[in-house]
């Protein structure tokens, strides 16, 4: 069973437009123990492609400024907002007051041996964990995921179980992909967190999400 955002009208819609990666996808009905993501960029890109909110198509964001590619799946997660309860949660777990969402859907990395040659995809992805990173003074948490009965890390249950090579690379790339000479960094991992506490996030993602876009529900019915 889809949404109500996605059915009847969205699943009609469907069938003759594309629908908005953000808004007419579903999360998932065992989310977020299992989640829909919707990839933007893989390892091969030399270049960081974005959602465009407005359309829903892919945006050239940037070129990568140096030889600094994401070592995994990376995308976002449908029907998600950092917003006020995001914000508050990373407040409470760094003890840093005054901390807000970034005001986009959640962040995923989704693992895989698979060779994936470009995005604009959907997968089906399992959260083991994440990176709490603050940019500035907004939570910008990135969940790590495995791609569902995934034959290397279809196994790994926690992030804890991840080879620390692995969770080096990423954590390097999110530490340095906005990196641009002149500019003085101002973002930072402060934790590495273990499943439950990313399906705690998820969930923060999934209520802010139903309080931002509550009139895009009402406009349907």
């Amino acid at each position: 069973m889809v949404d109500r955002l996605s059915d009847p009208i969205g699943r009609l819609m469907g069938l003759r437009y594309k629908s908005h990666p953000w808004h007419g996808v579903f999360i998932g009905k065992e989310a977020p123990a299992v989640v829909t993501a919707f990839i933007e960029v893989v390892p091969t890109d030399t270049v960081k492609y974005e959602i465009d909110k407005d359309s829903g198509y892919l945006r050239l964001d940037r070129p990568q400024k140096y030889s600094n590619v994401i070592p995994a799946l990376y995308g976002f997660i449908p029907q998600t907002f950092c917003g006020d309860g995001v914000g508050a949660f990373c407040s409470e777990r760094t003890g840093r007051p005054g901390i807000i969402g970034d005001g986009d859907p959640c962040d995923v990395c989704v693992l895989t041996e698979k060779d994936l040659t470009h995005g604009d995809l959907l997968v089906s992805a399992r959260p083991i964990g994440g990176f709490r990173m603050i940019d500035g003074n907004q939570a910008d948490d990135k969940i790590i995921a495995i791609l569902s009965n995934d034959t290397v890390y279809g196994h790994y249950q926690d992030i804890t179980e991840v080879p620390e090579i692995v969770i080096q690379r990423l954590e390097h790339y999110f530490l340095t992909y906005k990196d641009m000479p002149g500019q003085e960094k101002n973002t930072e991992i402060t934790h590495v967190y273990n499943r439950e506490e990313a399906l705690t996030v998820i969930r923060h993602s999934m209520n802010d999400y139903a309080k931002r876009f509550e009139n895009l529900g009402k406009l349907l019915y």
